[in-house]
This record gives structure tokens, sequence and C-alpha cells, in this order.
């Protein structure tokens, strides 16, 4: 992939490991997994940073969101304020919570989020008096059915 998004890595501690893409290519994967450094009990209902041991730093063009891995999710386990801005370069720490019926236990190299790379957009925001018609008008969340 030679038009790949370059982003400079620094270990701050000899046992982090790289964000990693489980699967590449023409059907690779959106995320890249992202590691704990430190193990922990996540116990139920807790929230905590659990730190990745890297800092990264980012082209001005590029953040990243940090999401959910399935498997955790499937446990009660999900993540939190999961946006790295293109200028921060500290720690990569991933909040979770657990909303599970049990604590997980994290242990040092475990796969705990999945990080997107995405394009940096910056919008313009008008205030206007009134919006334009759409099909779907005012309907919310669940307005097409449960």
């Amino acid at each position: 992939m030679s038009s790949a998004v370059r982003i400079k890595v620094k270990k701050l501690v000899e046992e982090a490991r790289l964000p990693c893409y489980a699967h590449v290519g023409e059907y690779g994967d959106l995320a890249a997994d992202l590691y704990a450094s430190e193990g922990l009990l996540l116990e139920v209902g807790s929230t905590v940073a659990v730190p990745t041991g890297i800092a990264m730093e980012f082209p001005s063009t590029h953040g990243a969101l940090v999401e959910d891995r399935s498997g955790l999710a499937l446990k009660g386990v999900t993540t939190l304020a999961g946006v790295i801005d293109p200028g921060y370069r500290g720690e990569i720490r991933v909040v979770v919570t657990n909303l599970g019926a049990a604590a997980v236990e994290i242990k040092p190299g475990d796969r705990i989020a999945q990080l997107r790379i995405v394009q940096r957009i910056e919008a313009g925001f008008e205030e206007v008096a009134e919006l334009g018609e759409a099909t779907r008008g005012a309907g919310g969340f669940g307005s097409t059915g449960v």
C-alpha cells in the first residue's frame, strides 16, 4: 500500500506493541488492533483508562477513533471517549467500562480496542433560522422501526 498514511509511533515502555492490522490487502480490516501494556482487573460497573504504552504522531490531515472490539463487547466491555486529535502526543490510553455481569481480566499484550484512522475535515458552522426540507424530516433515533 504505497498510499498508506504514515503514522509515527513511540514506545513509552519496552513491552508495548505497535498497532497492527490482523488482515491487510484488498479486503483488509478497517481498524488496527490496540494492545494493553499493563494488566488489570476490570470490575463490573467500573471505568478505567487502559495504558497502551505508545504515543503517536499523526500528520495534520489525520487523526483516529478508538472503537470497540466485538469479542470484548460481547462480554460487556465497551470503549468511551475515543477521539485522538492530530496534535495529541501523549500516551494513547483506552477508556473502557464494564457493563457485563462479571469482572474481566485484561493482561499485558491483550487486544483491547481498535484504532480507526480518519481524515480530518474542518467544517464551518452557520446558524440559520430554518433548515431545508428532507424526506426523514425530524425523525430521530429509531424512526425507521425497532
